[in-house]
């Protein structure tokens, strides 16, 4: 019920339009743990440092493309087929697509889409707790 003096209380709105920013900042944090414990200890133990740089380069590369096919959405002109995006999410630019998604408010509606990405996500994530606490054992199976 909303009467006189009673307002509804608003949905927490930070700047560029991303609701629930704090919660938001968290699950990428968690998110992002596993693969990054992960490529540091690569670099730290084996020196391979090409784990920690993929992420990185892939997911600006990413953030860049979800970037650009948000403008040509709007401007109705030739679009970023969603595979060349999944694809971009599955060679590690998971993290870079996830911050796209919510800063530009792009392909979170596409149900079929998300489930894609969550997936590659889930994959990302999988591999890593494989990697680091299997020692590789689980992924061998197949």
């Amino acid at each position: 019920m909303n009467g006189p003096g009673l307002r509804k209380p608003a949905t927490r709105q930070a700047a560029g339009g991303v609701q629930n920013l704090r919660l938001k900042w968290i699950v990428f944090a968690l998110l992002c743990a596993l693969p990054l414990l992960g490529s540091l200890l690569l670099w730290l133990q084996e020196a391979s440092w090409l784990p920690l740089a993929a992420y990185g380069a892939v997911s600006l590369m990413t953030f860049l493309l979800y970037w650009n096919d948000k403008r040509k959405a709007r401007a109705e002109a030739w679009r970023t087929p969603e595979n060349v995006l999944h694809a971009m999410e599955l060679a590690g630019g998971w993290p870079g697509a996830l911050l796209a998604q919510q800063m530009f408010r792009h392909k979170t509606r596409k149900v079929s889409f998300q489930m894609v990405f969550w997936f590659i996500v889930v994959l990302h994530q999988v591999f890593w707790i494989d990697q680091l606490f299997l020692g590789g054992h689980l992924l061998a199976l197949f």
